[in-house]
């Protein structure tokens, strides 16, 4: 048997570490706190439909993604459609994300139009991100589309995602996701998104059983209590009080558990971790007899709205019913957070009638709010250089999560690249 590993956390990233070090013949023992696998990607029964609790889609420059379901045989379950972006604004819906609906735009000057399409254009087009790394994202922003565009079509996105942070972030980081969905295109006037016939579970399962056929395990419903150091070395991993030794440890889970599970790192380390803050997320997922729009992405502006956009996903995968998702973003800290699921949920509700006036109580099938503490890193001017090494000064310890791709956004395909980078430089 080989080498015996730990891999903390059974979301994307820790099972790509987990398929890779099994690849490489060692013996990987995946720790999963949750009743499955997936972390933000896990689906759930959504009254007779499984589904992501968080909504999820796949660029064509999804890369490492496309290459995980070419090993694993499934690639030919991966579709491609073009799909629609709007805008709701002064209470309209409009089209969005191309020139000519720029163009078109009702609410915005000719030179707003022009500075915007330019700076998102030269954003698609720019591939080397360190100069942008140590700028601060807004006034980046402000500086290159002006106030007028910013006011209309920035604002409320970083008002309504970062809340208090919104001005302590990085140019690189906001422009990794300007470059994404820019890159997303085949043409300048179309979009195309991609979806697995049976959505994320399709990969997760394809996953799971690659490791598990090639003598790995995954242990779900199995939190860990503690890592534990001596002599600076790892030994293994407390679970319901017993020791089970290992020959090293990945951790993959969210930053802001490690000072907990792991409390002996040096002190600086510790603080370090300690400093990472999160926005944590409320979204709500709703059942429809009939579509909202015909748009997978719909931005909002709109002042009776406390979100930055909803997506409608059944214009990217088609379903029998109409799914639609609404995040609410905001820090853990803030008091919105402790609000009743009942909250959003109805204000959801109320959302939804607004852009289509045609729908009534009866249009909704099912709607259930979900829940994620940690659902993303803020990354502020200098990021990288804020966060440990993934391979700590222990011997046989690394702790990585979806913030160290930075300045690339959350998504499947870093975290499976990233997770097996991280499983190859574990097992040299």
């Amino acid at each position: 048997m080989g080498e015996r590993v730990a891999v903390l956390g059974a979301g994307p990233m820790g099972l790509a570490v987990a398929y890779q070090l099994a690849k490489d013949g060692k013996h990987p023992v995946i720790f999963e706190a949750d009743d499955r696998v997936g972390g933000m990607t896990a689906g759930f029964d959504f009254s007779g439909l499984t589904i992501e609790r968080y909504y999820h889609f796949h660029c064509i420059s999804d890369h490492a993604f496309l290459q995980m379901l070419k090993e694993l045989g499934i690639d030919d379950q991966m579709r491609w459609v073009e799909t629609k972006m709007g805008y709701w604004y002064r209470n309209e819906l409009q089209a969005w994300g191309n020139p000519i609906a720029l163009l078109k735009f009702r609410g915005l000057s000719l030179v707003a139009k022009f500075r915007y399409g330019l700076h998102a254009f030269l954003c698609t087009k720019r591939n080397d991100w360190k100069p942008l790394d140590d700028v601060e994202a807004v006034s980046w922003i402000r500086r290159w589309v002006g106030a007028e565009a910013y006011e209309v079509l920035w604002r409320r996105l970083f008002d309504f995602k970062f809340y208090d942070f919104k001005d302590n972030l990085s140019a690189a980081w906001i422009w990794s996701r300007i470059r994404r969905i820019g890159r997303s295109r085949y043409s300048l006037f179309k979009e195309k998104l991609g979806y697995l016939e049976g959505g994320s579970t399709t990969l997760l399962d394809g996953m799971s059983n690659a490791i598990k056929q090639a003598g790995g395990e995954i242990r779900l419903s199995s939190r860990i209590s503690k890592v534990v150091i001596e002599a600076g070395q790892v030994k293994g991993v407390i679970r319901n009080g017993e020791l089970e030794s290992f020959d090293k440890v990945i951790s993959t889970i969210p930053l802001p558990y490690i000072p907990v599970i792991i409390p002996d790192l040096p002190a600086d380390i510790l603080n370090k971790f300690k400093n990472i803050k999160n926005i944590a997320v409320v979204c709500v997922i709703a059942k429809l007899k009939k579509a909202v729009t015909e748009n997978f992405w719909l931005n909002t502006n709109d002042t009776e709205m406390d979100i930055p956009g909803l997506v409608e996903y059944t214009n990217l995968r088609p379903l029998d019913e109409h799914i639609v998702y609404v995040p609410f973003y905001m820090p853990g800290e803030h008091a919105k957070f402790q609000e009743p699921d009942e909250n959003f949920i109805s204000k959801v509700k109320t959302y939804l009638k607004k852009i289509n006036p045609s729908l009534d109580d009866e249009d909704f099938l099912d709607i259930r709010a979900s829940r994620y503490r940690y659902a993303q890193p803020i990354c502020g001017p200098k990021f990288l250089e804020t966060i440990p090494d993934a391979k700590l000064p222990v011997k046989g310890l690394w702790v990585a999560d979806t913030s160290y791709y930075y300045p690339e956004d959350r998504g499947i395909s870093e975290s499976i690249d990233y997770g097996r980078k991280l499983a190859k430089d574990a097992a040299s």
